[in-house]
């Protein structure tokens, strides 16, 4: 019987590599789109082979219908709790009914297992539709890809490329933060969908990179010296985006105000892979630091 993927949010980057991917590895794949989804996005999606289907998630009957005869279930939805929690929710219930046994929520992230409650919004969401998740009959997989790699051409603390230099937190400098392209964490994820064997837990990073080593990086990368930066302790940090946080609650209603993307930060210093997943599958490829600043050095990244 062909392997059946189904996937929520394959308009996005990641959802649309996916997809992708999938079709390379000899899946029949389902895409779940919105009346409102960019028209050129789906039309992209046919033109790959991938089998299109309209609908809301609120209209239950034809979400089962669309979850009829798939294998896995594979969400890359983004969003705040109307999608995390609610969407996830109604899909999964529609999956259950329909008798998929697989499902891959949207966890693309830093492994949010290590961090306290509170610490970051996105993740908490996260953690949240985690406990319907796991209360359901099927056999879930999270894959853990730390941050993905682009964010370090937005010249975020860890690394200013225009003030030159490396932001850590006290005993950080040799902390080893998790990064991964959204290509190689499609290509993965893609072979995840079709791994009926697969765990709860995949952890994935194309390269691990601490403040120390991210220094000499830039200095054979850029060929000039990016100044190492100690930014006081990870409680002070976190203390201070609750500051921010509370003086915004409009930030409440926004996928990624100031204070989440601070979230974001330290997320990464607070927690990393301790072991990687990246051998489970054949024929991949990673992406590594030394290419990434490369590609940034040229104005340019995958």
């Amino acid at each position: 019987m062909d392997n059946i993927i189904l996937v929520a949010g394959a308009t996005g980057d990641l959802g649309s590599r996916l997809c992708r991917h999938l079709i390379k590895n000899g899946a029949r794949v389902r895409a779940l789109v919105r009346a409102e989804s960019n028209q050129k996005k789906v039309n992209d999606l046919r033109e790959l082979g991938v089998e299109v289907i309209g609908l809301r998630f609120t209209d239950e009957e034809a979400l089962v219908l669309a979850c009829k005869g798939v294998s896995c279930v594979v969400s890359v939805l983004a969003g705040l709790r109307e999608v995390i929690v609610t969407a996830q929710s109604q899909l999964l219930k529609a999956a259950v009914q329909a008798g998929v046994p697989r499902f891959i929520p949207s966890d693309f992230c830093t492994d949010f297992t290590q961090l306290q409650q509170g610490k970051n919004r996105n993740f908490d969401l996260r953690m949240e539709f985690r406990s319907v998740l796991e209360t359901s009959n099927i056999r879930a997989t999270s894959i853990f890809n730390g941050a993905f790699a682009y964010v370090l051409q937005y010249n975020i603390p860890l690394l200013d490329t225009k003030a030159k230099t490396i932001t850590y937190y006290s005993g950080k400098a040799d902390w080893r933060i998790d990064f991964t392209t959204v290509e190689d964490t499609a290509a993965f994820t893609a072979c995840a969908a079709l791994d009926d064997t697969a765990p709860r837990f995949l952890r994935i990073a194309g390269f691990q990179v601490s403040p120390n080593e991210l220094e000499a990086l830039t200095g054979r990368v850029f060929g000039e010296h990016f100044q190492l930066k100690e930014q006081g302790t990870l409680e002070q940090f976190s203390a201070y985006i609750q500051k921010l946080r509370t003086e915004n609650p409009d930030g409440e209603h926004q996928l990624y105000p100031q204070w989440q993307q601070m979230q974001y930060l330290y997320s990464m210093f607070a927690a990393h892979h301790h072991t990687l997943d990246n051998d489970r599958y054949t024929g991949l490829s990673w992406q590594v630091a030394e290419t990434i600043l490369n590609e940034i050095n040229n104005n340019k990244i995958a």
